[in-house]
């Protein structure tokens, strides 16, 4: 009995070798079909960090190590004071500033005598280090480790005079403002921190 029918069986099955791996092809394409539209589902943040301050460096960060965790593709696009939060450097040196902090229990006059950010930032090093909450460089590394791109503003580079070795390894340098904008084009949610 030959296994090399040229017809379908009754339920429009295919019979021969031929047929078969044609099926194959045809599934297998369906199936790429499919894993092309979950990726294409796939949300996508980009989050534009601006400010430089001990307590600015915290939400971008955050926001964008939770969103990768959740499988978003994440973009933070570091510019002008916020580039200090990607030099590896300066990023051990924020300040949290008290003076204009409506957050602060203090009066501004009292914030603006000398020392204050300092020991404000101390404070907040301190209630960070109690709380358990991770550095700022651990929430870089987690970034990371999560797949979320983290971009050094090409013209704040040259503007502050840093060099790309400045960065923590990881750091995408180089990138544009036309660059940054076509992620922010392409993604469901946008931040400007």
């Amino acid at each position: 009995m030959s296994t090399e029918s040229s017809a379908p069986t009754e339920g429009g099955e295919p019979t021969t070798e031929a047929e078969l791996e044609a099926r194959i092809a045809e599934l297998e394409e369906q199936v790429a079909g499919l894993e092309t539209a979950v990726e294409d589902d796939q949300k996508k943040m980009t989050i534009v960090a601006t400010k430089g301050s001990f307590d600015m460096a915290y939400p971008p960060l955050i926001l964008a190590s939770t969103a990768a965790a959740f499988g978003w593709e994440v973009i933070v696009f570091h510019t002008f004071w916020g580039l200090d939060i990607l030099h590896e450097e300066n990023s051990k040196d924020l300040k949290l500033s008290a003076v204009g902090n409506p957050n602060m229990p203090m009066p501004n006059a009292l914030a603006a005598l000398p020392g204050m950010d300092s020991m404000a930032t101390k404070m907040m090093r301190k209630k960070i280090d109690d709380n358990g909450t991770a550095t700022i460089e651990e929430l870089i590394e987690l970034s990371l480790e999560s797949g979320v791109e983290l971009q050094a503003c090409q013209m704040t580079v040259e503007l502050m005079d840093y060099d790309e070795d400045d960065f923590y390894d990881g750091v995408t340098t180089g990138v544009g403002a036309a660059t940054a904008l076509q992620h922010m084009a392409e993604s469901d949610v946008q931040l400007l921190v």
